[in-house]
C-alpha cells in the first residue's frame, strides 16, 4: 500500500511533526501501523496525552482518501520522504519534513541550488548586488531557491527566471495561501520553472511562528546562503 496517504494524516494532526513521526515508526514498525497505533501504544510511543487525542480524532474523522483528492485538485503533488524524488540533501538536515506538498517540479539539476535571503526593503546597491551574482548563478545553471517574500526574495526569483534558470520558492504557507498575495504572478512564473514547495497542509495561514521553520528548507535544499542586507535580527540570519 501506498504510504502516501499516512504522511498525509500524520501531516494534518496538530503536534506531531518529524521527531515525534519518527518515534511512532520505530514503536511500531511502519508509518501504516503508526497511523492505526492504539491509544495506550501512542503514550507508550512518548506522545503527551493531548496530541495522542488529536491523533485518535484525526483517524476517526479524516477521510484520507478525500483529503488526497483534494490534494491532486489543488495541482499539488505530494513528496515523502520515502519517495526517489524527494530532494537528497534535504535528507540529511536535522528533522527534515516527513512530506512536501509540491507544485511545479523538483529536478536532480536542483542539487546544485544556492539560497538567496535578505532583506525586505533592499538598497539600490544591494538590488543591483543581487540581479548580478543571481543573474550569473543562474545563467550558469545553478537553481536560486528563496522564499517569495518581497524585496531581495523576490528580485532573486525574477532574475532567475529573466535569464532563463530554475528557481525555487519555499512558503511558510499552504500552498493554496500564496503570500504575499502580489506574487501570485511570480508564483505562477516559478511553478513553470522550477517549483513551489511547502511542508505544511492546504489552508495553513503564513504566520510569523512558521517562517523559521520554513527557513530550515530553504538552507536545507542548497549548497550556499547569500544573504543581502539582512538586519541582525532578521530571519534571514
Amino acid at each position: 500500500m501506498d504510504d502516501t496517504r499516512f504522511y498525509l494524516g500524520f501531516n494534518l494532526v496538530n503536534g506531531i511533526g518529524p521527531a515525534r513521526l519518527d518515534r511512532l515508526i520505530e514503536y511500531c514498525g511502519s508509518i501504516a501501523a503508526a497511523w492505526h497505533i492504539a491509544p495506550a501504544d501512542a503514550l507508550a510511543a512518548g506522545l503527551d496525552a493531548k496530541t495522542a487525542a488529536a491523533l485518535m480524532k484525526a483517524r476517526r474523522t479524516l477521510d484520507l482518501d478525500a483529503e488526497l483528492e483534494r490534494v491532486e485538485r489543488a495541482g499539488v503533488r505530494l513528496v515523502t520522504r520515502d519517495d526517489a524524488g524527494y530532494p537528497a540533501a534535504l535528507a540529511q538536515i536535522p528533522a527534515p519534513p516527513p512530506l512536501l506538498y509540491v507544485r511545479g517540479q523538483i529536478s536532480a539539476v536542483d542539487d546544485w541550488s544556492v539560497a538567496v535571503v535578505g532583506t525586505r526593503s533592499p538598497t539600490t546597491y544591494g538590488r543591483e548586488a543581487t540581479r548580478r551574482i543571481v543573474g550569473e548563478l543562474a545563467a550558469a545553471g545553478v537553481s536560486v531557491v528563496s522564499g517569495l517574500a518581497i524585496g531581495i526574495d523576490t528580485i532573486a526569483h525574477t532574475v532567475a527566471l529573466e535569464v532563463g534558470g530554475r528557481t525555487i520558492a519555499i512558503l511558510a504557507s499552504g500552498l493554496d495561501q500564496v503570500y504575499p498575495e502580489r506574487n501570485h504572478a511570480l508564483a505562477e512564473q516559478i511553478e513553470a520553472n522550477g517549483a513551489l514547495l511547502s511542508e505544511f497542509p492546504l489552508g495553513t495561514k503564513p504566520t510569523p511562528q512558521l517562517f523559521p521553520v520554513r527557513n530550515r528548507i530553504i538552507s536545507g535544499l542548497s549548497l550556499a546562503t547569500l544573504v543581502v542586507e539582512a538586519g541582525v535580527k532578521s530571519r534571514a540570519n
